[in-house]
């Protein structure tokens, strides 16, 4: 793609030279000197913004080719604001600055810009117009969906598509977010928080994907007002659950100050997942305390800090699921709310064409260009900052292929992915790629590059194929054959032929079966199709590719009702999912939920849902409570165990430090898997055996880690029919089955050494269950 220049303008004076348009007059706005930066400039410029210092604060703020730019200092309610404006100097490469005394933290401001209006050469500069701060890290208020917040003329907010040529020049003042001036946290503070960051390995690395508002909502021991918000995270209550459960690492839907997009809003309905960034520095005020949010937007950002500080101490980590691939502002007929009245051209990316077309990548009407300096800077600039004043632990990066893509395609030594990896700030943390976008070649897991991981959709679709779809056709009796064991193979191993590439390991592949997007563990196993009425798009939204098999009948089913003899097969699928991926070498992510049962009624695109579809239920019936001891207990042998999380891809062969073969295939008859084996669609049984010394890596282990750890053996049964299978060779006498999914509880254990099944010896034969999978370690 050719970047589109920047709209022509006549030459631009020297100096902090204004426009004075008839909005100056109507608003009663006061014109106030501009002054030089407190500060050095040369440091002063590097750091955008509006920041304290001295008696006042430093704003720089980058802008594209104008003729002003003026701060805008707001006073009074909205319905009666007051503007104090101040014309910024211009420096080098489009950034414009002053220094203003006596401002300080809590004051309100804005931007407006003085330029062309011209859209067909893609600017969009209107002054009457109040721009937020892309830096600000305070935001006051929210957008209002209203004709005043567009940059065009606009009388039907419900109109997606209209005309952009006619300036609106109505004042967007009291109807947008205002960025708030906030003061900084003292050094010995900020260092203190960054000292107490877990840094757990990746090799013990558990992600739980949660959603503030709605993990909490629903908590029955959290008081009222701490419900569905930052401080609600951070109650014993939920640290105790995480805790138990075997989580370190906690990945928050995106809490960046966000505004629904315009297409959405029109329609009355809202992006709860807030997947539709507003500014990258703020959080999100919706998820603060009603006391927070009346404290001011100072106290909010703190009200987040006091919950990463407080996961912290319980030794979880927090990951924020970040958006950099697109903005709020939508397509260009959305309103003009802040980069897009900048610097239009500068920051989102156009296809070259005239007139100015946005090259849309992401699917969501922009795409930010991260060709453009400007951008990549904001991006850095805004991890930094999560990173070292707000201390988090790393980033998942939604779309992330826009992220890397230089001149159209994707590319793995991109600026902005080599800027991040020699990051002292940012390339210190835990980094999570989603390796896709909607623009051509946009499917890319397994090509980015360390330090970066990547969720893995090929485990995904494995299990869930192998589980559910194809156990759904053969119990259907579908023409055609399933498919063979050579993927899921693959995917237990750790997916060495997407992740080997710059010596990134197993761990590099970040393994789920259900995320946001998409059905429920319990929903998987209840629902053939999606059941998306409730959105509005009369069910013609999210995916229908789902892999997965309501076992005999559509949706929940009431026990004792009819149907309700399927409910067991069901349940013990969801233990199937569950533990082939806990089993998998790489790194695990579980949905909120999941881990006991949570059900979105079969909508798989929950997006615009916040409503009790979408929040977790903490009402926890016997099938739920055993669920979740069952995905306690399974953690917890990952956690004490190391050949349930190997560090390193097997060869086949003994390594080193352990003269066992590290990872090993067998048949249900014990033998070793052959290459014909591999290719037949109709087997449906496989033993997984990896070497437990050789799981650990001997440059980061003691020698004694590596003499205790036990050999793990993974059985597989996914015939619909029970299959007597020859245990596979053991280093010793034999195996201890330590889990059956067969089993509801692991309490069952107890049953089953009663019964003198646990030990059997190597070679044995031992009948198992149709539709199940078993742990055995060595003894």
């Amino acid at each position: 793609m050719t970047a589109l220049p920047h709209a022509s303008l006549p030459d631009e004076p020297e100096g902090p030279d204004r426009l004075v348009d008839p909005l100056v007059e109507l608003s009663g706005a006061r014109i106030l000197d501009p002054a030089p930066l407190a500060s050095s400039p040369a440091r002063s410029l590097a750091r955008l913004g509006a920041h304290p210092v001295g008696d006042g604060i430093d704003v720089v703020v980058s802008v594209g080719q104008v003729r002003a730019v003026d701060l805008v200092l707001l006073h009074g309610p909205r319905e009666a604001l007051r503007e104090e404006r101040i014309g910024l100097l211009r420096a080098r490469h489009g950034l414009w600055h002053a220094h203003v005394p006596d401002v300080r933290p809590g004051q309100r401001y804005g931007f407006r810009v003085h330029g062309d209006w011209n859209p067909a050469a893609g600017a969009f500069h209107n002054p009457h117009k109040l721009l937020l701060d892309p830096y600000a890290r305070g935001i006051d208020g929210e957008v209002e969906l209203v004709p005043e917040v567009f940059g065009h003329r606009v009388q039907d907010v419900r109109a997606t598509h209209h005309g952009v040529a006619t300036m609106d020049t109505r004042d967007s003042a009291p109807y947008v977010a205002h960025g708030v001036v906030l003061d900084h946290e003292d050094a010995e503070t900020t260092q203190a928080r960054l000292d107490r960051r877990p840094r757990t390995p990746w090799a013990h690395t558990v992600v739980y994907e949660a959603h503030v508002r709605g993990l909490t909502l629903q908590r029955y021991d959290i008081p009222q007002q701490l419900r569905g918000t930052y401080a609600g995270l951070a109650h014993p209550a939920v640290i105790e659950h995480l805790v138990r459960l075997g989580v370190t690492t906690l990945e928050l839907l995106p809490i960046h100050a966000s505004f629904t997009e315009h297409a959405i809003a029109a329609q009355g309905r809202q992006n709860y997942w807030g997947y539709s960034t507003l500014g990258f520095f703020a959080p999100e005020p919706r998820y603060a305390t009603a006391a927070s949010r009346a404290a001011g937007p100072g106290a909010v950002e703190a009200e987040v800090k006091a919950m990463v500080d407080a996961l912290h101490d319980a030794g979880i980590e927090v990951i924020l699921d970040v958006v950099y691939n697109h903005t709020a502002e939508g397509g260009v007929d959305g309103p003009l709310l802040s980069l897009r009245g900048l610097d239009n051209t500068g920051y989102y990316l156009h296809d070259g064409g005239t007139p100015a077309r946005y090259a849309d990548v992401t699917g969501t009407g922009n795409s930010l260009d991260f060709r453009r300096q400007q951008v990549v800077k904001l991006t850095l600039d805004s991890l930094r900052h999560w990173v070292g004043e707000i201390g988090v632990d790393g980033f998942r990066f939604d779309l992330a292929v826009t992220l890397a893509r230089r001149a159209g395609e994707f590319t793995p030594d991109h600026p902005f992915l080599v800027a991040m990896a020699t990051d002292q700030v940012v390339g210190d943390v835990k980094l999570i790629a989603e390796p896709w976008d909607v623009g051509p070649s946009g499917w890319r897991t397994g090509q980015f590059p360390p330090p970066l991981h990547e969720w893995n959709d090929r485990f995904r679709d494995a299990a869930r194929r192998f589980w559910l779809a194809d156990a759904r056709a053969l119990a259907h009796g579908d023409q055609g054959a399933p498919h063979d064991l050579r993927d899921l193979a693959t995917r237990l191993s750790g997916s060495a032929d997407m992740f080997h590439h710059f010596d990134r390991g197993p761990t590099a592949s970040v393994n789920y079966v259900t995320a946001h997007d998409g059905f429920t563990l319990a929903d998987l196993v209840a629902y053939d199709h999606k059941h998306n009425e409730a959105n509005g798009e009369s069910n013609r939204d999210g995916s229908d590719n789902n892999l997965s098999w309501n076992h005999g009948v559509e949706g929940r089913i009431e026990a004792g009702a009819p149907g309700s003899d399927l409910l067991p097969i069901r349940r013990r699928s969801i233990r199937n999912l569950l533990a082939t991926m806990i089993a998998a070498a790489g790194t695990p992510m579980i949905t909120a939920g999941d881990e006991f049962g949570r059900t979105q009624q079969g909508n798989n695109n929950a997006y615009c849902q916040d409503s009790e579809i979408s929040w977790v239920s903490w009402d926890l019936n016997t099938w739920r409570e055993e669920l979740l001891a069952t995905s306690r207990y399974l953690l917890e042998l990952r956690r004490a165990n190391p050949a349930l999380r190997p560090t390193r891809f097997a060869y086949g062969r003994p390594r080193s430090n352990d003269p066992f073969i590290d990872l090993a295939w067998f048949a249900e008859d014990g033998a070793p898997m052959e290459g014909h084996a591999w290719h037949n669609p109709y087997r449906r049984v496989l033993q997984m055996r990896r070497a437990g010394g050789a799981a650990i890596d001997p440059r980061a282990a003691i020698a004694h880690e590596i003499a205790g750890a036990r050999d793990f053996l993974l059985v597989l049964n996914g015939a619909l029919n029970e299959v007597d299978v020859t245990l596979a060779p053991a280093r010793g006498r034999g195996w201890d089955l330590v889990w059956d999914s067969v089993w509801e509880t692991p309490a069952e254990l107890r049953d089953a050494a009663v019964a003198g099944a646990l030990h059997p010896d190597a070679g044995e034969v031992v009948p198992v269950e149709p539709l199940s999978i078993r742990f055995y370690l060595s003894r």
